[in-house]
């Protein structure tokens, strides 16, 4: 997002952290209607276009939301898609893009309440991994022939007991409610959204045998000293690197593995 949606974004962000620093609004629950939000206006063209149309005004745009959605969500959503329409974005689906961002983090507040953030943050990184590893699953997880029963029944196998109901949650949105993301995109965006929680970066660390404890420490302290921030580490172990590590932290790469060394060397000796 750029521009008036960003800073939209950003209050109304806040706006979800007011309302849910109170131990009486349930944080699932209002994932699950901010959820159903999003596949609302996602579905009703008319609707989010007068609804993030900056020549409307914006209690009246207020009044509309509260009145499309009262009986099919509770107040705390109806409060906080309200105050969104009163925003300025610079397009329809921005705001629809921002109901879903909210909805995501709601239900990292609920991991974070009943202390699993840290664990949702290594499973969404680990299922991530398993999906890169196999097309097949995938290919089921992604088919639009398949039904969303299907996939839905399919997740919870993987899922169900073996992954925080966070995490679960999560996964089984991005992949019935895709909006037309990659799986993968989505779940780096879901990985963001927890480190962001706990206001640290995102590291994946790849090596080619894994890293010992004291390793992960020194690299977590020089990662923190480089970033000015706590960087949470998600490591991955590939044999191809032959040796070293390489990190990348957001779009930055920060490469230290021999075969890439070894590849430069032979660029050189080509030149």
């Amino acid at each position: 997002m750029n521009g008036a949606s960003r800073e939209a974004l950003a209050a109304a962000r806040d706006s979800l952290t007011a309302l849910t620093d109170s131990t009486s609004v349930d944080a699932a629950s209002l994932a699950d209607e901010l959820a159903a939000v999003t596949t609302l206006l996602d579905r009703e063209v008319s609707l989010r276009r007068v609804l993030s149309d900056p020549a409307q005004d914006g209690g009246r745009k207020a009044e509309l939301a509260g009145s499309v959605l009262a009986g099919q969500v509770g107040g705390a959503a109806v409060d906080l898609v309200s105050g969104m329409v009163r925003s300025r974005w610079s397009s329809p689906r921005d705001l629809v893009d921002a109901v879903e961002i909210l909805a995501d983090c709601a239900d990292l507040v609920a991991a974070e309440r009943d202390g699993s953030l840290d664990d949702v943050e290594d499973e969404l990184f680990r299922f991530a991994r398993t999906l890169s590893s196999s097309p097949e699953l995938r290919s089921a997880l992604t088919s639009r022939t398949a039904q969303t029963s299907a996939k839905t029944a399919l997740l919870h196998t993987l899922l169900g007991g073996r992954a925080r109901p966070a995490t679960e949650r999560l996964v089984t949105r991005l992949v019935t409610q895709s909006r037309g993301r990659s799986l993968e995109a989505g779940l780096d965006a879901l990985s963001r959204l927890a480190a962001e929680r706990r206001n640290r970066s995102v590291a994946v660390v790849t090596s080619a045998v894994p890293l010992s404890d004291r390793q992960r420490q020194r690299l977590g302290a020089a990662l923190a000293t480089m970033y000015g921030r706590q960087v949470h580490l998600n490591l991955d172990v590939d044999p191809e690197v032959l040796g070293g590590i390489t990190v990348r932290v957001g779009d930055e790469v920060i490469n230290g593995s021999i075969a890439d060394r070894l590849d430069e060397a032979q660029r050189r000796m080509a030149g």
